[in-house]
This record gives structure tokens, C-alpha cells and sequence, in this order.
């Protein structure tokens, strides 16, 4: 099992640790609502560096992403992000991702940690028709970097104590190159995955420890607290983000999961793995569709629970749900046929035999 750079930071902290992804991971640390409810509150700092990255770089790298891509990259100026996920070629997603544009020829991707070897084979079998070559110009850079998530309300103001220059006034989905805590080429980014505001710090193994002291020492005034990976999964289900491998999957369609606003057809874009396929969904409509749901009766909705109509017909299955620590609501996420996918639509959980009344509501379930 792997290791992160700040794995023996979690145990000596007294996390309780499982394996996710092939790494030993924290997924809390003194409780996930209690986790949850500071991240929404104040600031928190999640281990993410199981997660991927991979540089593509040269004369043809936008082109390759723009194949490769659902987005359309050629709207990314340096500096800026964007949400994305890669059509395999059957109507499916090999993963969501991140964009970063860090100039007109190099970009970085950000990928899913369970994902990182499927990814990065898949980018290689397209890789030859643009003249990209593997470990030059497309590089699996993942086990080189580490990652923190610094999330909530406070999370800016503490770490504008340790950068060199003005990160409080970022906008959403945009990044830097700065130093901080004395680390050059830091990356700095706003994407979040939490709904709380907040930044992702990217840093070379080496200057892991360096980190990790200095994003600590900012934050003690401002009782900032290593957090788990199981309330980063409460988090980002009472704001409606979608989970590899439980809401998107190689059998699901970015049409279907509701990405149609990260599935461009412009001009611009012009031709994709999966272009035609994704376009008739768009025109012709899909035979399920991802929604948001409230459980109106008293019950916790899990992955895998069938969803019925009132007569006890299954119309669906749920993908993800929680109890939701911050807005005290039972929510979830599930496929249903389009019939029930309408806000305010009745739908029913089925949990230990029983069928529980819900209600299709858009999301985010949480609201700042």
C-alpha cells in the first residue's frame, strides 16, 4: 500500500486510517460530522495527495486535450481552471478531472487517485495521433507531487500569512505560481471541493514537511484542523459534486450525470472522443438522468438502494447519499428514468424492504 509525504503526519496525530485508492489514508480524526461542521465553519486541511497529476506540454498539446477533453480547453488563459472529463470512446467517462492552463503550451491535469494508471494509458493510445510521446511531452508526474486542500471560510485569510503575494481576492477555478512558506513554484489554486471556499497547494514531495509546519502555523489562530477523507465526502454531497465511481463511471455519459455544461459542441471545440454519441443524447434525450434528492421520511440513503415509484417499481438506483451534517437533512444523489427527474417529483427509497418518500430537488443541497 502506498504512502503520501504526510502519512506519518496522520498517524502520529492519531487518525484512523483505511485504505483508499492503494494508499493508507485518514478518514477522520476526532468524527466526520464534527470534521464536516469545521470545514463549513472555520478551516480544515485534507491530504490529497493520492490524487493525479499529469503534464502534456508542446506545440500540440492543446489540440490533444481538445480530442481527449469533454471542455472546450481553448477558452483557458493561463492561470485559469477547468472542470472536465475524458469520453472513452462507448459513451462512458474514464474520469472527471481538472484543467490548468498554465501557459499556451503546457497544461496540467488533475485526475482522480483511483484512476491515475487508467488515466494516463488512456491518454498514451491516443497520445501518437498528435505527435505527443509518452514521458516527454505527456508525463505522469503523480508520485512526485503532494497535495494540500486548505477548505472553509478562514482558510484564505490564514494562508495569506505564508504566500508572497495576494491570494485572499482569487477568483473561483483560477490559480498561481508563488512561493510559499519559502517554497518556490508553488501551485496555488481556488477549485474546492467542499462548497466552503478555500485552496489547493501543490509542492514537491521534498518540501512536504516544510509545508505542512508552515500551513499549520498560519492557521493556529484561526483553529485550523487536520480533516479526513470521510468528511470531504459528506462535504462535496451536500454541494451536489459528482464522485468517481459511485455517481460517474465508464458505463455513465456526462449527458446523463447532468455534465452537459462541461460537454462542448462549439465550433471551437470541433471534433472529440465521442462527439456524435454525446451530441444525439444531447438531441435525442437519455433513458436516465442523475438527480438530487431530500428523503422526506426518516432514513439514511446509501449507494446501491433501489429507487421506486409509489407502486414499488424500481425506476432507478442511488449513487451516493448521507445524512448531511451541516444542513441536517437525509440527501443523496441517484439515476432515475426522466420521467422522475423533474424538481418536485415524488420518488421512493427502498430501504430494508421499506419504501421511503423523496423528492427530487436541485442541488446544492447546502447553501452558504
Amino acid at each position: 500500500m502506498k504512502t503520501t509525504a504526510f502519512t506519518e503526519k496522520h498517524i502520529e496525530l492519531g487518525a484512523k486510517m483505511v485504505p483508499f485508492a492503494g494508499y493508507n489514508m485518514p478518514v477522520e480524526y476526532f468524527g466526520i460530522s464534527e470534521e464536516h461542521n469545521h470545514v463549513r465553519e472555520k478551516v480544515g486541511v485534507f491530504d490529497v495527495s493520492h490524487m493525479g497529476e499529469i503534464w502534456v506540454k508542446g506545440p500540440n498539446a492543446l489540440a490533444f486535450l481538445q480530442y481527449t477533453t469533454s471542455n472546450d480547453v481553448s477558452v483557458l488563459t493561463p492561470g485559469k481552471v477547468q472542470y472536465s472529463c475524458f469520453p472513452n470512446g462507448k459513451g462512458g467517462i474514464v474520469d472527471d478531472l481538472l484543467v490548468y492552463c498554465i501557459d499556451n503550451l503546457t497544461y496540467l491535469l488533475v485526475v482522480n487517485a483511483s484512476n491515475v494508471e487508467k488515466d494516463y494509458d488512456h491518454l498514451c493510445s491516443v497520445a501518437p495521433k498528435f505527435n505527443i510521446t509518452p514521458g516527454r511531452e505527456l508525463y505522469n508526474a503523480s508520485d512526485e507531487i503532494c497535495q494540500l486542500a486548505v477548505q472553509g471560510p478562514l482558510a484564505l485569510k490564514a494562508m495569506q500569512k505564508i504566500c508572497d503575494s495576494s491570494v485572499e481576492d482569487m477568483e473561483y477555478y483560477t490559480f498561481k505560481k508563488l512561493t510559499i512558506a519559502g517554497i518556490k513554484d508553488a501551485i496555488f489554486s481556488t477549485t474546492g471541493y467542499t462548497g466552503s471556499g478555500g485552496c489547493e497547494i501543490y509542492v514537491a514531495n521534498k518540501d512536504a514537511d516544510k509545508l505542512w509546519k508552515a500551513v499549520f502555523e498560519a492557521g493556529k489562530e484561526f483553529d485550523i484542523k487536520p480533516i479526513g477523507l470521510g468528511a470531504r465526502d459528506t462535504l462535496r454531497l451536500e454541494m451536489g459534486f459528482c464522485l468517481y465511481g459511485n455517481d460517474i463511471d465508464d458505463t455513465t455519459s456526462p449527458i446523463e450525470a447532468g455534465l452537459g455544461w462541461i460537454t462542448k459542441f462549439s465550433e471551437a471545440k470541433g471534433d472529440f472522443t465521442d462527439k456524435d454519441l454525446l451530441l444525439k443524447q444531447k438531441s435525442e434525450g437519455v433513458t436516465r438522468k442523475l438527480v438530487g434528492f431530500e428523503l422526506i421520511e426518516r432514513g439514511i440513503p446509501r449507494h446501491g438502494y433501489p429507487v421506486c415509484d409509489s407502486k414499488g417499481v424500481e425506476i432507478g438506483i442511488v449513487t451516493s447519499g448521507t445524512m448531511g451534517p451541516a444542513i441536517k437533512k437525509a440527501v443523496g444523489m441517484a439515476y432515475v428514468t426522466p420521467e422522475f427527474s423533474k424538481t418536485g417529483s415524488e420518488i421512493f427509497i427502498k430501504i430494508r424492504e421499506k419504501l421511503l418518500k423523496a423528492v427530487v430537488v436541485k442541488a446544492p443541497f447546502y447553501k452558504a
